[in-house]
This record gives C-alpha cells, structure tokens and sequence, in this order.
C-alpha cells in the first residue's frame, strides 16, 4: 500500500519561495515597519528607557576607518544601505523595462513627485524662515515619501481602487526616492575626500563587471560591495549613496551571460530574469524584514518628555514645518501638479482613476517615516533636541497623512466594492 506524502510536507525552495512571497508583501512591509516604531516609542518612554538608549548608542567599528559607530549610526548608514541597494536595482528596473521607460506614462506621476518635494520644502522655509541658517538645514525632511507604509496602506483599504491608483503611487515613490538621494548626496555632504572616493571606483567596477557575467555568489560581490560602502562612507558621503550605486550597475536585461532561470512557460521553455530583479527579489527580504525595521527602531524611539515634552515639541516651528509639510504640503504639491500638467493634451491621467481617488494618495504620500527620520539625522545631528522634535514631528505628520488619506480611501474602496457587486 503506497503512501502519499503529508499535505503539509513543502520542499525547501518552495518553503522558501513561500517566505520570500510573504516577506515581500505591501502589508508585512509596513506592519513591521509600525511595530518597530512602537516598540521603539514605548521603550524609549518606559522605566526601560536606559537600557534602550545604551544599546543604541554603544558604538564600535574601526576607528582608522572613521568606522567606530553607534549601533544607531550602524543602522543608518549601513543597514539602510541594504535598502537603498534594493531601491537602486528597482530604479534601474523602472528605466530599462518598467514604468518609467515611457516618458509620456511617466510624465505626470514624475512630475508630481516633484511638486511633492518642493511645495513641503518651501512650507518648511516659510515657517522657519526667521530661526536661522542652522534650522533651515531640515528643509528637506518633508520633501520624502516612504514606500513601504504608503504602498501598505494603499494594500489594506484599497482593494477595489483602481490599479493605475497604486501604478501612480509607486512611480512617484520611486522618483521620489531618486530625488532624496540626490539631496543627501548633494546638500548633507559637508567635505569629501576625493582620493576615497576615487578609490571607491575600483571595487564598484569589479561588482559591476561581476555582475555583467551574471556572477550570483554573495562570497565574491558582498565583499566588494562592503569596499564600496567603506570607501564612500570614507570619503564623507552618506554611506546609503553606496547601495544606490551598486544597484545602478546591476544589469536589468537578461542576457546569455548575465541571467537567472526563474522558471518555465506554458510551453516548458526555460524564462528568465535579469541579475536585478533577481537581487532585489533576494536582498528586499533582507530590507523588508531586517534592514528597515531595526533602523526605525533605533530611528523612532523619541522620548516624549510628558505633555510639557509634547507641547514644547508642538511649538517648535521645527515641528509645526514638518507636520504641515507632510500633511498639507505633499498633497498640495501632488494634486496642483498634476493638476495643471493633465491639462495638456499631451499628458492625460489613466481614464480609470478619479480626482478623489488621487486626492487620497496625495495623502498617502505624505507618509515620510523612514527617509524623513534619516534626514533629520543628517540635518541636526543625532539624539539632539531639534533631532528629538524632528522624530515628533514625522511621526505625527505621518500618523496624520496616513489617517487622512486611508479614511478617504477606504470610503473610495467602499464605492467601488458597491459598484462591482451592482454590476
């Protein structure tokens, strides 16, 4: 009498093609992102406090290599370059085969990003604008929209909203990604050592001839990647720049040197994928579950100090410039974009997508958590009091945004639901 095997019995790759598929989920993303930031709010303002505080500002490294670091400054500059290496290879993606390869697709929700950036940016300046130059280095801190909880939220409440309604979103989420590291590269780099930074070249171009031969092996390019992110962290550029970089020189289009067998079609041909979204598929498991996480646990855990903490925060103009910025600004500048721009004949918005619908995820984008945080960071220095009102204000500007725009799009989700059941 045969036996058949127990329903329950997976073989390891389906196991973990299983994980990767759960792991790479909207909903996951930002459910670990939002009990990372709890955690992190209740210790930092619980007799635990202590504790947390040593932990993240316990440093270690390699002091020649101005690598002697604080757990939270690890966190930031190396673990967030794990996330930023995804987002380069997705990027790239996005040029070579995706949505931004067609211009006139792309226009709006680009030029939206833009709009996005600049109006939070000059609400910022406005309201700060008699607190001196040293203030004004935050400017950039509302301009960011984080992916992860906005495309999270977008994921749980809009199930029936059109799908040009995410497409949208996450093409201004990615500009808007591009545009934040062009602003730590470019505005939070005091002094750069250029000898470093030339020397910097040497393993990128041996990652990226690598990679161009379709070596997959993390015991080769791992290496080299780490002598990037020394190099460039080194030369005193942000060390996050590295990942961007890297994932730049990942080829996207698969070749007969440099490609992935990703299964088999209806006719049992062998298909194949490109060495980046083969990379980002393996390292954005490590983002989404490891690398973003802990950075906002040691990132978010703001002590509040009590309601005098939370008032002396609230009218801080610091604060108030960041929370309008994310909560008013980003909408602002989303909508009149694309406003104004869909008005030529040449740029039409997806016929399926309606004004109330992107009035919600202008909202949404004014979630801007994990770059914002960053950030703040590079603008007033770690664990300082404009860092600590900083850390109160993206949470609360994101809170906000993320409140608004799901309510408005969760009675968006409602309709639509009603219209399909009618129909």
């Amino acid at each position: 009498m045969s036996t058949s095997p127990s329903r329950f019995s997976l073989a390891p790759h389906e196991l973990w093609r299983g994980i990767r598929s759960n792991a790479r989920s909207d909903v996951l993303g930002g459910s670990l992102l939002l009990v990372a930031t709890v955690a992190a709010l209740i210790l930092a303002n619980s007799p635990a406090a202590p504790w947390y505080e040593s932990v993240r500002d316990f440093t270690f490294g390699i002091p020649e290599l101005h690598l002697e670091l604080s757990v939270g400054a690890w966190a930031a500059d190396g673990l967030l370059a794990i996330f930023f290496f995804v987002v380069g290879l997705e990027l790239k993606e996005e040029f070579v085969t995706g949505r931004l390869r067609d211009p006139r697709q792309a226009a709006l929700p680009i030029a939206a990003a833009v709009g996005g950036v600049a109006v939070p940016a000059l609400i910022f300046v406005m309201i700060n604008v008699n607190s001196g130059a040293d203030v004004l280095r935050g400017w950039a801190i509302p301009t960011a929209t984080d992916i992860a909880f906005a495309v999270a939220v977008i994921a749980v409440v809009g199930k029936f909203l059109p799908p040009a309604l995410r497409v949208f979103l996450l093409t201004l989420a990615i500009i808007d990604d591009l545009i934040a590291i062009t602003i730590i590269a470019t505005f939070y780099t005091e002094t750069i050592s250029v000898p470093w930074l030339a020397l910097a070249l040497l393993p990128l171009a041996g990652f990226a001839l690598l990679a161009q031969k379709g070596v997959c092996a993390w015991w080769i390019l791992l290496p080299l990647a780490i002598a990037v992110w020394v190099c460039i962290h080194t030369a005193g550029v942000h060390a996050t720049v590295a990942g961007v970089l890297l994932g730049f020189v990942v080829p996207v289009v698969p070749t007969e040197r440099a490609r992935v067998r990703a299964g088999n079609d209806e006719s049992g041909e062998p298909l194949y994928d490109g060495m980046a979204p083969h990379f980002a598929d393996r390292w954005g498991v490590v983002a989404t579950l490891f690398a973003v996480p802990i950075f906002a646990f040691f990132a978010a855990g703001v002590t509040i100090g009590g309601l005098d903490g939370l008032r002396s925060a609230l009218t801080d103009p610091i604060t108030i410039g960041i929370i309008v910025g994310l909560v008013a600004g980003k909408p602002i500048g989303i909508l009149a974009t694309t406003f104004l721009l869909s008005r030529l004949p040449a740029l039409r918005l997806d016929e399926t997508l309606r004004w109330p619908d992107l009035v919600g995820m202008s909202f949404v984008a004014g979630i801007g958590f994990t770059v914002s945080l960053l950030v703040g960071e590079l603008a007033y220095g770690s664990s300082s009091v404009a860092d600590e009102h900083v850390k109160i204000g993206v949470l609360l500007g994101s809170f906000l945004a993320a409140v608004i725009g799901g309510v408005i799009l969760a009675r968006r989700n409602a309709r639509a639901r009603r219209a399909q059941l009618v129909d």
